[in-house]
């Protein structure tokens, strides 16, 4: 399989194999298509976070739970991305939001990478063309339960359980979306944003490890990654693979489905609680 995160050179060399995906989505009400039509990678296709690469169910659920395996197959297939499909995804985030269809797919066993540094590491001209693939093959695949891990799973302290949210929210200092502020008792802050420098690039994969080693995590350490909604943890889920420390569990749900949940308990402050 190739690795989790790929530079622009790896890129170059291969962009006549691979499909490459702009996966641009904003939460401030902003349309990734409007932005992805101004400009992208060319050939990049668009791929739709919210049509494609999550469901929409009850609250408990998330805002972003996985969607079904026959949707998603629709999306890919769509997307001219079929089942031995190499894929490069690129957002203008750092990979935060694009790191959700590279995870998904690595999951299934297939391969894909993050583009590292994403739209603004990329130095040609940027195109307008809309491109609209041949529809390619695409069978449907059940996600792997290896990969994900419950509510419960989240909080039975057997795993270290990572919040990928910047460290307001961890703390309960502020909520925007999400009808709780804090975080689930017994996780650890570590916002996926600072795996990455001031050119949205991931750090060296010693200072990861580093990051990861000071809240318990060495190699084979079993990790469960929460967010907001199950997308941005998935960036933590590469960085980790990034950094040869193995694969950890997406709690796909996320703060998003937990602080919908009756009854669960809150933490909040700066320690795990």
């Amino acid at each position: 399989m190739i690795p989790p995160i790929v530079d622009l050179a790896w890129w170059q060399r291969r962009r006549e194999d691979v499909v490459t995906a702009d996966c641009r989505f904003y939460l401030d009400g902003r349309s990734a298509r409007e932005a992805y039509d101004r400009g992208h990678i060319p050939r990049a296709v668009f791929v739709d976070l919210d049509r494609y690469l999550a469901g929409h169910g009850e609250p408990h659920e998330g805002r972003h739970p996985l969607p079904a395996p026959e949707r998603f197959a629709e999306g890919l297939s769509g997307a001219g991305i079929g089942d031995a499909t190499t894929v490069v995804a690129y957002d203008d985030a750092g990979g935060a939001i694009a790191a959700r269809l590279v995870w998904m797919l690595r999951a299934l066993g297939q391969d894909a990478a993050l583009l590292d540094g994403g739209l603004a590491a990329y130095d040609g001209e940027l195109s307008t063309e809309d491109v609209v693939p041949a529809p390619a093959v695409t069978n449907v695949r059940a996600w792997p339960e290896a990969a994900l891990a419950d509510i419960d799973a989240a909080t039975d302290r057997r795993s270290v359980v990572l919040d990928a949210r910047d460290g307001a929210r961890y703390r309960g200092e502020t909520e925007p979306v999400d009808p709780a502020a804090g975080h689930i008792p017994g996780a650890l802050s570590l916002p996926t944003r600072e795996h990455l420098d001031q050119d949205w690039r991931f750090l060296p994969v010693v200072e990861l490890r580093r990051r990861f080693a000071a809240v318990g995590v060495e190699e084979g350490t079993p990790v469960v990654s929460y967010c907001g909604s199950g997308v941005t943890a998935c960036h933590a889920l590469l960085a980790l693979e990034h950094a040869g420390l193995g694969r950890g569990r997406l709690y796909a749900g996320s703060w998003s489905a937990y602080s919908n949940t009756p009854g669960r308990p809150v933490a909040t402050g700066p320690e795990p609680g």
